[in-house]
């Protein structure tokens, strides 16, 4: 585990070897592969893309030498190095919905809705004993230490262990307490972790965001869309406001009374008559202010649309990495950006592992077309 990029140096102390132009005019020397530092972004099922994108680079003949993620990503991107990419591609397009329900060790007393011990028994399982350090490739898992408020990179030590601590989401996965330190989610500072890649020297930069951007603005269904009084009618509604206002007005002209003496048993009938008609008059007031507040706002049926504090909270999150991942395109721009709309599917669409790799593999092969073409990707040619 560390805060700062680690590179190995292999060094080769071999002699050169002589070749015959009869040698070179019979077996051409192949060309160079060129090598990719890869950079795996967060977001939750849409990871799945990752697996496609992958596929593609390696079909493209290009040769990754260094991984770096954090949440899915360090979990897509540690599979591949480790050699279980088939593995773990096997196993998730195999999974179902309920499949994925029975896998969510759902708790109420931790920090977090699920232990996740049911999913990292199989990541453990697929794993074994790997170690970071012993990978054929530079791989970093990037998580977020709560405590001391920065970011952790994990270069070295058990696989699996990293991978835990990159991927708990914040009051979703409970965190990994690891030496003092209370880890979750590397998205939560850094969604998109380009800088850990740099010091692979590659040939080429390519970062996989799953934050991006649709042509399509969304916005919410006219359908969800209602009038103040809900799905009650008209005149329901009129009679339940009126009978809670009147409610109100007589719990508050009690408190009212009571705060001048409400135990003197006499009072003049000109009191209650100032009283009533005081009463008659902020009702129409609050009718009024009512009438005029219908007209101006806009109210959502959020049963119709199906939102709850799960998805707002989800929302948020999402909102908050799209801003994040920004800032870093802006200060470590790759020469290589591959963007998977956000809302091509949701964070917890675990159960469309195919439909979403298949959509890595188009996003990356679009982008390799353009960047083959033109030697540039960012910016508008950006996929």
């Amino acid at each position: 585990m560390s805060e700062h990029p680690v590179s190995k140096v292999a060094d080769s102390a071999d002699e050169p070897t002589t070749v015959s132009k009869t040698d070179t005019a019979n077996n051409p020397p192949k060309p160079k592969r060129q090598t990719v530092a890869l950079t795996l972004g967060s977001g939750g099922a849409r990871g799945y893309a990752h697996i496609g994108a992958i596929e593609i680079l390696a079909e493209r003949g290009y040769n990754i030498v260094a991984i770096s993620g954090c949440s899915m990503g360090a979990l897509v991107g540690g599979m591949y190095a480790a050699g279980k990419m088939q593995d773990y591609k096997d196993w998730v397009t195999g999974l179902g919905q309920f499949d994925v329900l029975k896998l969510l060790d759902l708790t109420f007393n931790s920090v977090g809705a699920i232990r996740g011990e049911k999913i990292f028994s199989i990541v453990r399982e697929m794993l074994g004993d790997t170690r970071i350090e012993n990978l054929p490739l530079h791989y970093t898992a990037v998580a977020t230490d709560l405590l001391a408020h920065k970011e952790i990179w994990f270069q070295e030590g058990p696989l699996d262990r990293a991978i835990r601590a990159s991927v708990a989401i914040p009051s979703v996965v409970t965190p990994l307490v690891l030496d003092g330190r209370v880890l979750v989610d590397g998205a939560l500072l850094n969604p998109l972790p380009i800088m850990p890649t740099i010091s692979a020297h590659a040939d080429l930069v390519v970062a996989v965001n799953l934050s991006g951007e649709d042509d399509r603005r969304q916005r919410i269904p006219d359908a969800a869309f209602s009038g103040y009084q809900g799905d009650a009618g008209e005149g329901d509604s009129e009679e339940l406001v009126d009978t809670f206002r009147d409610k109100a007005s007589r719990w508050l002209d009690w408190n009212s009374l009571r705060s001048l003496g409400v135990g003197k048993s006499h009072t003049s009938e000109s009191q209650s008559t100032e009283e009533r008609i005081s009463r008659q008059v902020e009702r129409e007031r609050l009718k009024q202010n009512e009438k005029k507040f219908q007209e101006e706002h806009e109210t959502i049926n959020w049963d119709k649309l199906g939102i709850g504090k799960f998805d707002v909270m989800n929302l948020t999150i999402e909102t908050m990495q799209s801003a994040l991942v920004q800032y870093k395109l802006a200060g470590y721009p790759p020469d290589l950006l591959v963007n998977v709309p956000k809302n091509a599917g949701r964070t917890y669409d675990y159960h469309k592992a195919p439909e979403l790799i298949q959509l890595g593999r188009e996003r990356m092969a679009a982008a390799l077309d353009l960047f083959e073409e033109n030697r540039s990707s960012c910016g508008p040619l950006a996929v």
